[in-house]
């Protein structure tokens, strides 16, 4: 649609009129007012219809005007459309001196052509002259009706009006360049401006294609929760959960917890917890019902101003439902595996048991023999429980205000005798008593496992530590060995579910890697965490922390 005539500056405007129409307008002013004088003479100045320098100053200007239209300007080279300012000098001139006994004052019509003349772009020295020039000669011939009898009045008068005029002609010049500089200026920002939204939408273009090309669903929400920025995946997601609106937070999404049946609370969202400015990472909700509902791993970051206020936030989706139905799988096929194990394991040590009970009437080969079936069996019934342990999802913990001090004392109690066999030394440097909040059995189970392993890694001998510390909320229990240790890679990967270093594999040192696994879940249930710091040939410590004596705000 065109751009309504009313909307245009008039500077366009002009510029897209025809060099014709151009002329006419610049022209056009003078002409109204000589028209406007030319009605009038009939009637207040009767007279003026004898003088010939009159009447040929309107023939003039009419034959001015006429020219304006008639010349084709456009054909003609070098602008001498220019020549009608100059020759409306000499029609005012006609008119001024026609008329001077009873309009004396038409001679300050020349400020028409002068501004033409000083707007027009041509050389300053050309439209200086003119200027004062044309004016100059306007006024010559009063000056000369009088002689010799002419007065000083007369003089300054014929030389002040040109040089009036030449006053106006260098304050249109100065103008007009200021202008013309003004409008290269602006031109200029224009074009920065307009190669900054070309660059803009280029990035902006760039951005979506890269999102788009992600594996992950993202999407930037302003403080209000509408979207800024997302990507495809991120609105397959919206889709999944039946949202359609731009607000998050507004109808009914299906966004279930992570037993699939329970709707989450509108602030416990994902989108909705980065609006309150959480950050949070690894944070599984599901998306949708039925056979297309999908699990979905989020991660959020705030979005801050310079001055620290939230502004907005960044969420990413991350679909892991083939990882989850295939860890739940790997669950359940281990689950069962272990059952299967755990009867016939039970029946062997039981009928085991039963014969070595008569140990005295065997022979004892056979009885040497049923004592590696038994220590065998029990080492199997011992993996088919740690394989239970990893492949359950509810361990249950029972935290109260407990005595970790006790704890490590009964941890090497048990563990002196596979020290002293092992030839490694064990101490223990824990203040008394030393409370947490901790279910003593599954604590006493961590300290147990994180012993045996220091032992059990210390194949030359060497030295088993354990130490603590505490603040006023957090209590920190150590296990450090002497032993053949891991590289930082190996140590990184400790407590994945059957990882074993390289190094204990190629000493032929027994286990199954799922010991420091159950060690790490059992921490975490209690709201604490596991460390690990090790090097090739240089040891383990293996760090423990954990609510002093109550749960930590965050927990």
């Amino acid at each position: 649609m065109a751009e309504p005539l009313f909307h245009r500056g008039p500077g366009r405007i002009f510029r897209r009129l025809g060099t014709r129409a151009q002329v006419a307008l610049c022209q056009l002013p003078l002409t109204l007012i000589v028209a406007a004088i030319t009605v009038a003479t009939p009637f207040a100045w009767p007279a003026l219809m004898h003088s010939p320098l009159y009447v040929a100053g309107l023939i003039l200007h009419a034959v001015l005007f006429l020219g304006c239209f008639l010349v084709p300007w456009e054909r003609l080279a070098h602008r001498p459309y220019l020549l009608i300012p100059v020759l409306d000098f000499a029609a005012i001139g006609f008119l001024r001196n026609g008329a001077a006994p009873l309009l004396p004052g038409l001679a300050v019509l020349v400020i028409f052509p002068v501004i033409w003349l000083s707007a027009s772009g041509m050389l300053a020295r050309s439209s200086l002259v003119l200027s004062f020039v044309g004016p100059f000669l306007i006024m010559v011939p009063s000056v000369a009706a009088h002689f010799p009898d002419v007065t000083a009045s007369d003089i300054t008068s014929t030389v002040l009006f040109p040089v009036m005029m030449l006053a106006v002609s260098l304050a249109i010049r100065f103008a007009s360049v200021s202008l013309r500089q003004q409008q290269a200026e602006l031109a200029d920002k224009d074009r920065e401006l307009r190669e900054l939204l070309a660059a803009s939408r280029e990035r902006e273009k760039l951005l979506e294609t890269v999102l788009d090309a992600t594996d992950v669903g993202i999407a930037a929400v302003d403080r209000s929760g509408h979207f800024l920025v997302s990507n495809s995946r991120q609105r397959n997601f919206r889709r999944a959960t039946g949202a359609h609106e731009a607000v998050p937070g507004q109808g009914h999404q299906l966004i279930f917890g992570q037993d699939r049946r329970t709707l989450l609370p509108q602030d416990r969202r994902p989108i909705n917890r980065a609006m309150a400015g959480e950050s949070f990472a690894d944070y599984l909700v599901w998306a949708g019902e039925g056979p297309e509902q999908r699990a979905v791993s989020t991660a959020a970051r705030p979005l801050v101003n310079e001055d620290g206020q939230l502004t907005g936030a960044v969420v990413v989706y991350s679909d892991v439902t083939g990882w989850v139905e295939s860890l739940a799988a790997n669950q359940e096929l281990v689950s069962n595996v272990s059952h299967e194990f755990k009867n016939p394991l039970n029946s062997i040590l039981g009928n085991v048991d039963l014969v070595l009970d008569d140990a005295g009437n065997l022979p004892k080969p056979v009885a040497q023999r049923l004592l590696v079936v038994q220590r065998n069996a029990e080492r199997l019934l011992d993996l088919v429980a740690d394989l239970t342990a990893s492949a359950s999802t509810t361990l249950n913990v029972h935290p109260k205000r407990t005595d970790l001090a006790s704890l490590v004392e009964t941890s090497v109690g048990s563990a002196q005798a596979l020290a002293q066999r092992s030839h490694v030394e064990i101490a223990a440097e824990v203040p008394s008593p030393l409370w947490a909040y901790a279910d003593p059995l599954r604590i006493g189970q961590v300290l147990d496992n994180l012993v045996s392993n220091a032992i059990k890694y210390s194949p030359d001998g060497g030295r088993v530590s354990i130490s603590a510390d505490a603040d006023r909320q957090w209590v920190r229990l150590s296990v450090t060995d002497t032993g053949m240790g891991m590289t930082g890679e190996d140590a990184a990967r400790a407590f994945n579910r059957f990882f074993r270093a390289e190094s204990a594999q190629k000493a032929a040192i027994p286990g199954a890697g799922l010991g420091l696994s159950i060690t790490r879940m059992i921490v975490e249930r209690h709201g604490g965490t596991i460390a690990c710091q090790s090097g090739e040939g240089r040891g383990s410590t293996f760090t423990v922390t954990l609510p002093a004596e109550g749960p930590p705000p965050a927990f």
